[in-house]
């Protein structure tokens, strides 16, 4: 087997000589975000259990939600970046910087699609606004920033931008496929049930387009950057 030229393998994050503030600040991220999905967790079985539902009802109705999938991978990633000393082959991976960069980029467009698309649509107690903003303003500002930030120039190639394709592609189908079962569709834009077929193929391919174009803004700004 060929090896890998040294500019092209991949470095972890954090880099070999991580400064405090990368470090502090990947487990911050993480902390928000644990801490966001465990108080959705809890409002969602809460909630469930009110209609008369399961705690497996809860979870199910939880892991609908791309928001919820993004920040769970947004925790588990940032933990890994966290976590110094830790030679794990799941802490290996989470920290590549391919795989910090898509969870970022994920992260970003689950908060401009809300903020684009889902603002205002309901009202909201202080207590769920607060969680709804760190769901949706915090954690995607915060997780952009440490990219720009500390994520150095790494080399990307065709492969891994198919990859990132697998989660939104992936999300899309296991929703169509779930609410075709229990007439439950997490977003208004995707209700086949209201909307028909047809519409929702429209809206899902602007979803779609609007992804590739975000994630066109972080390869070419990972092109541009200095090695």
């Amino acid at each position: 087997m060929r090896p890998i030229p040294p500019a092209q393998r991949e470095p972890e994050l954090p880099l070999h000589t991580p400064g405090v503030s990368s470090v502090a600040l990947a487990a911050i991220i993480a902390v928000i975000a644990w801490i966001a999905v465990i108080a959705q967790t809890d409002l969602t079985i809460l909630r469930m259990l009110a209609r008369g539902f399961g705690v497996m009802d809860g979870l199910a109705r939880m892991s609908s939600y791309l928001t919820n999938l993004t920040a769970l991978a947004c925790a588990i990633c940032f933990t890994c970046v966290a976590l110094r000393g830790r030679r794990s082959a799941i802490v290996r991976f989470f920290r590549l910087p391919t795989v910090v960069t898509a969870v970022v980029v994920y992260m970003v467009f689950v908060g401009i699609a809300y903020n684009l698309l889902l603002r205002g649509l309901w009202t909201l107690t202080a207590y769920r606004l607060l969680l709804n903003e760190s769901l949706h303003s915090v954690l995607p500002m915060l997780a952009a920033l440490y990219w720009v930030l500390f994520v150095p120039r790494f080399h990307l190639t065709l492969r891994h931008c198919l990859l990132w394709l697998v989660y939104p592609v992936g999300y899309l189908v296991i929703t169509f496929w779930r609410g075709s079962l229990s007439d439950f569709y997490p977003y208004p834009f995707i209700n086949v049930d209201m909307l028909g077929v047809r519409h929702v193929v429209v809206n899902s391919a602007l979803l779609f387009g609007g992804f590739l174009m975000l994630m066109a803004v972080f390869v070419g700004i990972n092109h541009r950057r200095r090695r």
